[in-house]
């Protein structure tokens, strides 16, 4: 296993996998946490239609991304806030027209699928050292924001009326969430792809919450499983010659059926070591 750190595009591949492995799950937690599981999906058909505009105009596909998923995150929030369309039907529209976008500006760029594939479903062996920058810097914003500023997001994500009323910028706070979402799915993409990102800031947040009470146990259990489900994807592919996009994800999704029987098991064990007693009134 020693022998894949020989490979240049495989030491870039590993430093991608920590960054995103822990970023997304940064994130995801208070995405979870606000019933918001999907935003991910919305937003990374969003950036699909970035990539194709990169591919279009020849600037990097990664930065256009970017921007693109930027403004369709803050467009879905402000929807969500002001418009009268319900946040899941905002989603779903910008769901499908950023995938149509995606299509067409790739057509119109004279681009093969396969070039989308790469995006869709991630490419981390053929991650650049430009890349590899870009995916750094954000990944570092993003969970920086998300750890610095994670009592006042807690405190939105767990009653925004609450929030409101104790002082806290619930509009402000609500864009931040949406944007670092969309920074992180753009992080992500060239590791997991677009498809596939939302499942790395959602599942490892999903298993977490199997094993932990608090929500700082779990926003730390959840990047440490994201980490883990990185990094052992990349090697994992690497091993048995598969994408490390799915294998990541599928590792991730292991570690959440893990991490549920526990939680079952041990629920199982307690309620047999202390039954409830009816005649003396334990309920």
């Amino acid at each position: 296993m020693i022998e894949l750190l020989d490979y240049d595009f495989m030491r870039r591949a590993l430093v991608a996998a920590v960054f995103t492995g822990l970023a997304a799950p940064a994130i995801g937690t208070f995405l979870v946490q606000r019933r918001l599981a999907l935003l991910g999906d919305g937003i990374g058909h969003v950036a699909l239609t970035g990539v194709a505009l990169g591919l279009l105009t020849g600037v990097a596909p990664v930065l256009t991304a970017v921007v693109v998923a930027v403004l369709g995150a803050v467009v879905i929030e402000l929807l969500r806030m002001f418009g009268r369309t319900s946040g899941d039907v905002a989603l779903a529209i910008l769901f499908y027209g950023g995938l149509a976008g995606g299509v067409l500006l790739t057509d119109l760029a004279d681009e093969s699928a396969s070039v989308l594939n790469n995006y869709l479903f991630g490419s981390i062996t053929t991650i650049s050292d430009g890349d590899l920058t870009v995916v750094a810097i954000l990944a570092v914003i993003v969970i920086a924001l998300a750890v610095g500023l994670s009592p006042q997001l807690f405190a939105l994500c767990q009653d925004e009326e609450h929030a409101r009323v104790s002082g806290v910028p619930v509009r402000v706070y609500s864009i931040l969430i949406a944007v670092l979402a969309a920074v992180t799915i753009t992080v992500a993409m060239r590791t997991v792809g677009l498809l596939l990102v939302s499942a790395l800031m959602v599942v490892p947040v999903a298993a977490a919450q199997q094993l932990t009470r608090s929500f700082r146990a779990t926003h730390a259990a959840a990047m440490a499983i994201g980490l883990f489900a990185a990094l052992g994807g990349v090697v994992s592919s690497y091993e048995i010659d598969t994408q490390p996009g799915p294998t990541i994800v599928l590792l991730a999704l292991t570690v959440f059926a893990v991490a549920a029987l526990l939680a079952t098991t041990t629920r199982r064990l307690r309620s047999r070591r202390h039954p409830v007693d009816f005649a003396r009134g334990d309920i």
